[in-house]
């Protein structure tokens, strides 16, 4: 089913790659029942999230070195960490059981490290790349994260419609895009 939709989508997985997102999402569906990391409430629901998180693999480079702020129940960084399985992750999460559940998910994963903590309390270490999802607004984002980026770091926050409210209260400088999708607004900003 996972393959059906992706494909829908335009995005082309090798099987490997999709045998380990289903895989993800099974774990995520077993834990979510016991400790409601999610809202989603089937399969199907999480293959959404799952092809919300990697639908910008269509347009950002491929990362080395990523951070997610708010890792939550691992979206978009478990999917994003699948597809670019060369790259280092990073998920930083304050809250202890989403902590345990991207512990043990990330276990058949080499290229994640899971940091319980706030964002703010990560030792001095430059991205890449830093995600969020749902966590807060753009420039609280960029300002929490601020001692973890350099000039040459990009950020890509998966944002809904009030994403233009929040770009119109940052510096009028800023080099961006916003991609439209269905109801997501991927916020992809190239340098501040």
């Amino acid at each position: 089913m996972l393959k059906q939709l992706l494909e829908k989508e335009g995005l082309s997985l090798s099987n490997k790659k999709i045998e380990k997102l289903e895989y993800f999402a099974n774990i995520l569906m077993e834990w979510n029942k016991i400790h409601n990391l999610t809202g989603a409430k089937s399969v199907a629901d999480i293959y959404k999230n799952i092809i919300d998180s990697i639908y910008p693999m269509s347009f950002i480079d491929t990362p080395k070195k990523v951070l997610d702020v708010g890792s939550g129940a691992g979206f978009p960084a478990i999917p994003l960490a699948i597809l670019f399985d060369e790259s280092e992750f990073v998920l930083c999460e304050p809250l202890r059981k989403r902590v345990s559940f991207l512990k043990y998910v990330s276990l058949e994963l080499e290229n994640i490290r899971v940091e319980a903590s706030r964002v703010e309390d990560l030792e001095n270490n430059k991205f890449d790349l830093i995600v969020s999802r749902a966590v807060t607004n753009t420039e609280m984002l960029v300002n929490i994260t601020n001692h973890l980026s350099n000039s040459a770091t990009k950020y890509l926050f998966y944002k809904g419609e009030r994403v233009f409210d929040e770009i119109n209260q940052l510096d009028s400088s800023l080099n961006y895009d916003i991609i439209q999708k269905n109801r997501r607004n991927y916020l992809y900003i190239k340098s501040l």
